[in-house]
């Protein structure tokens, strides 16, 4: 199985050199975008990736084309999803790969397939970036829930060309990114329909695709180069993205990694492998910071809410795939709560400019990530703390927040616009909303405290913290409650938390996200009477089914 070795941690910057699987071609306001998988290219030994199959390696570049072509290139205004090879677009998760990989690894790669998936929907609904899948041949599996997340689906008409998810009949398993869910909530296929085609391993071709809704258009080979271009232009120019924007150039991230943590400018992480817990924080700026456009776009990749947002999701990243004993997660701020909500306001005042509006989706999509990251969150809010607007949503993520009460120099917290819509989670809704379940009258009191420094008392009094021990019950209280946490099965908290996160309501996301967290806790990772780690499977079914314990 694929294990992680700590010596040598899985990163998600892309190798020097440039990009192995993908070419990426711009024609003016169109970007293309051709899949072409080199077999030996794994991010791990032990199997090819033929028929542009991926693997982590291929959406780790796909991840970091995607912010390239965001920041660097914001005169794109679609990008065409196709193949570089003859008759086949995309064969889709590599299976190799899949049976050679431990639990664990199967559900972080689908979840940050899934979540590439969405941060292109996510930047066609709010940024103007539009994507066009152009089905050039095979398209299976993956590869279809990769066209499933694009505005519009193209398919050659070449009597061979099929779309599947072939998945169940095939392999016994469900598709892992989204496709099922995609078919019926986004592209609205009938159930019935929709049953038929997933359970068929030949897929659908041609007219019977686009009659039943699985692709938009369909043209003969000949005529199938014109269809493209003429439905991605339509596409660029009903954009909102700019015409003439020069971007910036996105370096790569300075990031430290040693035994005791990952350590960036803006964002520390430092492990406690005896306590089983993750403790990540996140600093104010500092200093002069921008104040007109045209100091931010000078300061580039170095302005403050930028580089913060690419440290903290590069630190949720390697934390999901590196460190899956450290349970539970951390999280504090250190710095200045004025500075937080000066650099706040400048991005509230600027979000028309194309930069501000990326940053602010490149934090959307971050948080959002921390959302569905599968550990419990304890946010700590002691002297010194920023927890303020921006930040301050790092603590409603979190699964309970601890305030220190003191009688002086208390740690304050603050709201501000962006605490009330601008950055929802992966169910369409604030944190705030989704905190207080739905409660307007709520929401309405709360934005009269906009901008106001709130002392412990009347944090909790709003409900906006959980817990507010006073100094002298503080420090046991806080270890206790991290013991308590971490001495719980964290396969089992996976579970709860996906539940209670996102009460009410379901969105595409939620369900994607609440599929992939119930996969998740399928197995339950225990030591047995000699200390190996293995975990307790259902075998069988009905009255013959039972659990045993398997070595991993």
């Amino acid at each position: 199985m694929l294990k992680v070795n700590h010596s040598v941690p899985v990163t998600f910057d892309v190798a020097e050199g440039g990009y192995r699987h993908w070419r990426l071609t711009f024609d003016g306001r169109i970007g293309t975008l051709a899949m072409n998988v080199d077999e030996d290219g794994g991010l791990q030994p032990g199997y090819k990736l033929k028929l542009n199959s991926y693997d982590l390696g291929v959406d780790i570049e796909l991840h970091d084309i995607l912010q390239r072509i965001r920041f660097e290139h914001p005169e794109v205004a679609c990008v065409v999803l196709t193949s570089a090879r003859e008759r086949m677009f995309c064969a889709g998760a590599n299976i190799y790969m899949l049976g050679t990989s431990s639990h664990a690894w199967k559900v972080n790669f689908c979840k940050f397939t899934n979540e590439t998936r969405n941060g292109m929907e996510d930047s066609s609904r709010h940024d103007g970036l539009k994507f066009l899948a152009a089905i050039n041949g095979t398209c299976a599996g993956g590869g279809y829930e990769l066209a499933l997340a694009c505005d519009e689906i193209l398919l050659v008409d070449d009597r061979s060309s099929a779309v599947s998810l072939p998945e169940v009949p095939l392999l016994g398993v469900l598709p892992g990114t989204g496709g099922l869910t995609r078919l019926v909530d986004k592209r609205k296929v009938r159930r019935d329909l929709a049953d038929m085609f997933c359970t068929n391993p030949d897929g659908i071709k041609g007219e019977r695709a686009k009659q039943w809704g699985l692709v938009d258009e369909v043209a003969i080979p000949a005529k199938f180069t014109e269809l493209v271009r003429s439905h991605s232009q339509k596409l660029a120019e009903n954009s909102s993205r700019p015409t003439d924007a020069k971007g910036i150039k996105l370096n790569r991230l300075q990031r430290r990694i040693g035994d005791d943590g990952y350590h960036y400018q803006h964002v520390e992480v430092m492990f406690d492998r005896t306590a089983r817990t993750a403790t990540l924080t996140v600093r104010a700026p500092e200093g002069n910071q921008p104040n007109s456009i045209k100091e931010i776009h000078a300061a580039g990749d170095q302005w403050w809410p930028l580089a913060m947002a690419r440290e903290l999701d590069d630190a949720i990243l390697m934390l999901r795939t590196n460190e899956l004993e450290l349970g539970l997660l951390l999280i504090k701020t250190t710095g200045s709560i004025d500075a937080v909500l000066a650099s706040d306001a400048v991005m509230l005042e600027r979000r028309d400019d194309w930069l501000v509006r990326e940053t602010i989706g490149l934090l959307r999509r971050t948080l959002a990530r921390l959302d569905v990251s599968s550990r419990s969150m304890y946010a700590i809010v002691e002297p010194g703390s920023c927890f303020a607007g921006l930040l301050f949503e790092l603590a409603l993520a979190a699964d309970r927040s601890y305030m220190l009460a003191l009688e002086e120099d208390a740690p304050k917290i603050a709201l501000d616009g962006f605490n009330f819509g601008l950055l929802p989670e992966v169910n369409g809704r604030s944190r705030l909303d989704t905190r207080f379940s739905g409660d307007a009258a709520k929401i309405a009191a709360l934005e009269q405290h906009t901008g106001m420094q709130l002392g412990p008392e009347e944090a909790l009094e709003l409900g906006l913290v959980t817990v507010a021990p006073d100094d002298l019950d503080w420090e046991d209280e806080v270890r206790i409650a991290i013991e308590e946490r971490a001495s719980l099965s964290p396969d089992a908290l996976t579970g709860m938390e996906a539940s209670l996160r996102f009460p009410g309501a379901e969105t595409t996301e939620t369900k994607v996200f609440g599929r992939l967290s119930a996969w998740q806790n399928w197995v339950f990772i225990r030591p047995n009477s000699t200390g190996e780690q293995g975990a307790l499977k259902l075998f069988g079914s009905g009255s013959k089914a039972r659990f045993n314990w398997e070595r991993v």
